[in-house]
This record gives structure tokens, sequence and C-alpha cells, in this order.
């Protein structure tokens, strides 16, 4: 799902302003069918314009100077997924910014609810 557009604004401007990398992590859920996995159909392309809204961010800050790393992360638990990437690279801040229109609310808050406890970092939420 495509990222709010205010949250990739502040992820950009954030990395512009600090001077460090920006890391874009799309986290999508990857059901556990160990057959898809073998056959490949875990890795079916995006629609293009999800594919256009992952890149924006990252092109922006590119064409601002910044070092960018564009990350797909496939896993029954997307969340904790993410987590423990946040936990790897020990970023400053971390800009969690799914578009909302596409995410149920309830799913929303109990997501917020686990990044705000299990990260050590600065936390940006458009709301």
């Amino acid at each position: 799902m495509p990222f709010d557009s205010e949250a990739a604004r502040v992820a950009v401007d954030a990395a512009v302003e600090s001077g460090q990398p920006l890391i874009v992590v799309n986290a999508v859920e990857l059901p556990p069918l160990a057959m898809s996995v073998r056959m490949g159909y875990d890795q079916l392309p995006d629609e293009p314009a999800d594919a256009e809204a992952f890149l924006a961010p990252a092109a922006l800050a590119h064409a601002l100077g910044v070092p960018v790393e564009r990350l797909r992360v496939r896993s029954p638990h997307p969340l904790d997924a993410l987590l423990e990437l946040v936990t790897e690279r020990g970023p400053g801040l971390l800009v969690f910014g799914p578009d909302r229109v596409k995410l149920k609310p309830r799913l929303y808050r109990r997501a917020v609810k686990k990044i705000r406890a299990g990260v050590g970092c600065l936390v940006w939420l458009p709301e």
C-alpha cells in the first residue's frame, strides 16, 4: 500500500536536513503458503500506481543528494519485521506513514501502539 503523502514529505525533509540516508521500506504481508514461495508467487509485482508511489520519495531524496536505500520486506508478520529492521539499523527517526485510506483504523491503531512500545528512536505519525 502506498505511503501517506505528508509522511513521505517529512521523511525526505528529515533526511535532507540531518544529512542522513533515507531508507524507504515497504513492509507487506506474505501469507505462509510454502508452495507459493517455492513457485515464486510470493514475488508478484506491485500495481503500477503503487510502484510509482513507493519510488516517489526515494527519487525526490536522491535528487536532493540524499543517499537512499529502498527495501521491500515480505513477512507473515510485516510489522514485526519492520520493528526488527528498525532495531538493526538504529535510525534516529521512524516515519510511519501508510496510506490510512487503505488501512483499517483498528489495524492502524494496533500498529502504532506496537511501534511506540517497540522502538528506541523518535517516531513521527501522520495524525
